[in-house]
């Protein structure tokens, strides 16, 4: 919830102009196909918030929230990879262009424009997503691939057939209007 609210206050000053949805739970799950061992993690507390008439749209997810199959792994990515004390959340905050109606039944695919913070780590990145209506809810869809090295997540040589270089993430979430 204070995830939300965050994202919530930065998106307030600009809601006067137009309709703003929430999600606080929406899901992420991260995908490492390395050679020794397949890795997955989800966690469904990411938050995030979307501004229909401008595009804004911003995602906040805890890293700590993150839950593996395996405890070890579990530790080691939030202890020795993510630092989560250091840098206890990822973030995308930024635009998304030709805006779907959202008061029309269908399936949008669109493209967002903007930063995206791993690691303490930001880069500006273009994301394809999907925004779905159906019956008056809105959810988004998304695939994109993030390389460790792009944000200095070390990965050490001695697991590196374990971990790949390049992280698929997968995002769903489910807006209600706000």
């Amino acid at each position: 919830m204070k995830h939300l609210l965050i994202l919530l206050a930065w998106m307030l000053p600009h809601q006067a102009d137009g309709t703003l949805f929430a999600c606080k739970n929406a899901k992420v799950s991260l995908y490492s196909k390395a050679p020794l061992e397949d890795i997955r993690a989800t966690s469904a507390t990411a938050a995030s918030v979307y501004k229909a008439t401008t595009g804004e749209v911003a995602f906040n997810v805890p890293i700590r929230s993150f839950k593996f199959q395996k405890s070890l792994m579990q530790e080691h990515f939030n202890e020795n990879y993510m630092e989560s004390d250091k840098f206890p959340n990822a973030t995308f905050k930024g635009k998304v262009q030709s805006l779907p109606d959202l008061t029309k039944d269908g399936t949008y695919a669109v493209k967002a424009t903007g930063d995206l913070t791993v690691h303490g780590v930001t880069q500006n990145r273009t994301i394809d997503g999907a925004f779905t209506v159906k019956g008056g809810a809105v959810s988004f869809n998304s695939e994109f691939t993030v390389k460790c090295v792009d944000h200095k997540i070390d990965i050490p040589k001695l697991v590196f057939q374990k971990i790949a270089e390049s992280i698929s993430v997968s995002v769903t979430a489910t807006y209600i209007k706000n």
